[in-house]
């Protein structure tokens, strides 16, 4: 039996391609989707690294060995593969490792709707199936045909944002070698916005800096473009473009956590009294604002299939992680990058003051940002950090990893990370010497536990 452990991840398959992830492991893993779901239709989508298309196609293969007919949509971005699950009905699977590096490759698969598929709801049954091996199908093989969905795709995010009173901008846009340099170009094509690219060459050895723009220093050359073009605003995509990160007009990083509030703002006024999701380590501000808002701030786990798995149970409309994903009721629940981005374009553009005048009032606290950690032994790690820091604690959970908050407004979230050999930290606090009090003291906790 083959150990798939390593490469079957909490809500996709991941892993270093070929000694982990190779052709054969992806058509059997069609082939076991396809039986799970008792799908007599699919689509695909795959990202711009070498590995992608041949991965794909094992997949499609092993997908209509079972009977399915296969859409290929080709090269596209996560949330264009969710676009077409959600539009055509029917499930889907997504080839990319997402902001990890060129040697990696993965899928995230959905069911039709674009409903999420997570260790929890059929992710271990496939792997079950992969590793006992999967029989043959008995029936008709399925077909194999090609679709363009990509002007489809950007006509449907047009009607879910009004971008009828867009004043003239400047936008920089670092797309990072990833599909961002695809679909960007597509979804702005026709606004009153001057692009200034940046990466937007399809390239998945990622030559220029790693598409992972919740790393600031991927955010730099956008920043450096930003201020010497006198840009709006700076766009950032991640590897699979379903991210966004946002550069004001002075060059400053934008906290996701901003753009949340931001965008929660512009929903909740659509929808009042809608419910908001956020997850254990976006900034205090997006409940704050959402219940200023009127609306009803649900707090929840980490990760994409969590958040929407939440949102299907709740309604809610809008959901935000500081991740930099943002995720969509009206976009079948999920994360999309474009949409989060055309919402704060119509947001700076609907109004004549720039950027950081406009997210002066969501930007209340002061945060670390993820910090990663490589540690041994992630659990050992957390429970002295917990005896260490609980005794003074206002609340102590452990709803996703440990989050401890304390009487004077500030806290963290230490959890290990779901994709990679990692414990992330976050800190927010009511002032920068607050915040960078605590952030320093629990890394040092974390990391003499890592060296010792």
């Amino acid at each position: 039996m083959r150990d798939l452990s390593r490469i079957f991840k909490a809500y996709d398959v991941r892993g270093i391609v070929p000694a982990e992830f190779d052709a054969e492991i992806a058509r059997q893993t069609g082939a076991a989707f396809v039986r799970m779901l008792g799908a007599d239709r699919i689509v695909t989508a795959h990202d711009m690294r070498e590995s992608s298309i041949p991965l794909a196609t094992a997949f499609a293969e092993g997908a209509a060995e079972q009977g399915a007919d296969v859409i290929v949509a080709g090269l596209g971005s996560t949330d264009l593969l969710y676009f077409a699950a959600g539009s055509l009905d029917i499930p889907g699977a997504m080839f990319t490792a997402s902001h990890n590096p060129a040697k990696y490759n993965g899928i995230k698969l959905c069911r039709a709707g674009a409903a999420p598929i997570g260790q929890e709801t059929g992710l271990a049954e496939i792997r079950a199936m992969v590793e006992r091996g999967v029989p043959a199908g008995t029936g008709r093989r399925g077909s194999i045909t090609t679709r363009d969905l990509l002007a489809d795709y950007v006509r449907h995010l047009h009607t879910l944002v009004d971008l009828s009173v867009i004043r003239p901008l400047t936008v920089a846009v670092d797309a990072g070698n990833g599909m961002g340099g695809l679909t960007v170009p597509a979804a702005l094509e026709g606004l009153p916005v001057r692009v200034i690219p940046l990466y937007f060459e399809l390239d998945g050895s990622f030559p220029n800096h790693e598409a992972n723009p919740i790393e600031p220093a991927n955010l730099r050359d956008l920043q450096a473009a930003v201020r010497e073009s006198g840009a709006d605003i700076g766009l950032a995509f991640d590897g699979d473009a379903d991210r966004c990160f946002v550069v004001d007009e002075r060059g400053e990083i934008v906290s996701p956590s901003v753009i949340t509030a931001l965008v929660a703002a512009r929903e909740l006024a659509r929808e009042p009294g809608g419910t908001i999701i956020h997850n254990v380590i976006v900034s205090r501000c997006v409940p704050e604002l959402v219940t200023e808002r009127g609306g009803v701030p649900i707090r929840t786990r980490v990760g994409h299939s969590f958040i929407k798995a939440e949102m299907a149970r709740t309604g809610a409309i809008f959901g935000g992680e500081h991740s930099g994903h943002f995720y969509f009721r009206d976009f079948w629940r999920a994360d999309s990058g474009m949409l989060a981005a055309l919402h704060v374009l119509a947001a700076l553009g609907g109004q004549p003051g720039p950027l950081s005048d406009l997210l002066g009032g969501y930007d209340r606290y002061s945060a670390s940002g993820e910090i990663n950690s490589e540690v041994e032994d992630a659990v050992a790690a957390m429970q002295a950090v917990e005896k260490a820091h609980a005794p003074r604690a206002a609340t102590v959970d452990h709803l996703d990893g440990l989050t401890i908050s304390f009487v004077d407004g500030s806290w963290f979230n230490l959890r290990p990370s779901n994709t990679e050999p990692l414990l992330r930290l976050n800190v927010e606090g009511p002032d920068d010497v607050t915040m960078r009090r605590l952030r320093d003291e629990i890394l040092a906790q974390v990391r003499s536990g890592r060296e010792s």
